[in-house]
């Protein structure tokens, strides 16, 4: 069998691989319209490759995909991050697993990584052709793919978000979901946070006042806005709806929940301490003292001197401090976009189309993403491994 994988990033080598291991007698060709491939993978986490996320539950995995979670409970039970993580210590590449989860290989260096795939799929016999710009899929009367003028029994899309591509698998007649950006960042020019870029908050909550949009975790501050796992969560969950917006709102940050009590507390037990410089529930003392001053407090005052007036100054901007937001930014390297093949065409057993017959995709051409973490390349290996097993059988 003659196999066709048009996009050569995570998924569509993650699927040539497997379909030749898996069907050494089908001649699989990577058709990739850029000069270099696994561009993506090589420059993810920061240089340093986040291959998956150490969540071996599949219910709970799924948690961390706004869209997608459903369709890919069945596909995560059957090649999730433990078979990943065997899959690439079978190659020679071990992985390494840091606090919050994500996973590494252990050299730090993503090149590890696109270095071990393109040597699988050489040793599988993967004919890789670069600068190849495909802008047309024929299918044939027989069920098979006309590809750059070879005829191809089963073809795989895994071009990513790729709005030329979205139109060629429109004009097949599959249903294209919108695009919109998801990962970004909150811009906002509140005075509060001048001068603080590079501030950061172990734990914070998170909400947009008249949505149902809420997450918390850690938060930076960044010349721009702010930033962080809590932010990132947030975009990711509301990309469609902070599309609509404009990416202009209110958001309405929870730096000390308990702040009424513990305020009162402080009141009574250390009244002579002076507020501005007495940093409470980890609060980093610049921002601290930035909140301070927007209350209105006295950088002289002292715990026990504040009024109901000053109290609840306070609780305000620690417990529920509301910024304007007005604008969004993106990481290019982390760029990550909702969107694309309506997911109600896809037979996730396989990854192939419902509308067109020996049609596969994955990756990011379908309406799946996740959250930062290592999520949406761990959809890329299932789906390109599921994929690579149908396409070979």
């Amino acid at each position: 069998m003659k196999i066709a994988v048009i996009g050569g990033g995570a998924a569509g080598f993650f699927a040539a691989i497997t379909c030749a291991t898996h069907n050494p007698l089908c001649r699989v060709s990577i058709f990739e319209r850029g000069k270099s491939v696994l561009e993506k993978v090589r420059i993810s986490g920061g240089g340093r490759c986040n291959v998956t996320h150490a969540c071996f539950d599949a219910r709970e995995l799924v948690k961390n995909y706004p869209r997608g979670a459903r369709e890919l409970l069945g596909p995560f039970s059957k090649f999730g991050p433990a078979d990943t993580v065997q899959w690439f210590e079978s190659q020679g590449i071990r992985l390494k697993t840091e606090s919050d989860g994500r996973m590494f290989p252990v050299t730090d260096d993503s090149q590890t990584i696109v270095d071990c795939l393109t040597r699988a799929a050489q040793k599988a016999g993967v004919e890789l052709r670069t600068g190849v710009r495909i802008d047309r899929l024929e299918p044939t009367a027989d069920g098979k793919w006309v590809v750059e003028g070879q005829v191809f029994d089963k073809i795989m899309v895994a071009t990513g978000s790729s709005t030329a591509m979205w139109s060629v698998l429109e004009a097949l007649g599959h249903q294209i979901v919108p695009a919109v950006p998801s990962l970004f960042t909150f811009n906002t020019k509140d005075t509060r946070l001048r001068g603080l870029s590079g501030v950061s908050v172990a734990s914070a909550s998170l909400t947009i006042p008249g949505t149902k949009l809420a997450s918390a975790g850690p938060l930076l501050i960044t010349h721009w806005g702010m930033s962080g796992p809590a932010v990132l969560k947030l975009s990711a969950w509301g990309a469609g709806e902070l599309f609509q917006l404009n990416y202009h709102f209110p958001l309405q940050v929870c730096f000390w929940p308990d702040a009424a009590e513990g305020i009162k507390e402080q009141k009574h037990q250390h009244g002579k301490k002076v507020v501005y410089s007495n940093p409470q529930h980890g609060i980093p003392t610049r921002l601290w003292q930035s909140l301070v001053d927007a209350a209105g407090i006295n950088p002289q005052q002292r715990w026990a001197d504040l009024d109901k007036a000053a109290v609840q100054g306070l609780t305000a901007q620690l417990a529920a401090a509301t910024f304007q937001i007005a604008g969004k930014s993106t990481f290019k390297e982390e760029f990550v976009t909702a969107g694309g093949v309506s997911l109600k065409e896809i037979n996730f057993k396989t990854f192939e189309s419902r509308v067109c017959p020996n049609l596969y995709l994955g990756g990011e051409v379908l309406d799946i993403d996740a959250i930062t973490g290592g999520f949406n390349f761990q959809a890329a290996w299932t789906g390109g491994y599921l994929a690579g097993v149908a396409m070979g059988s």
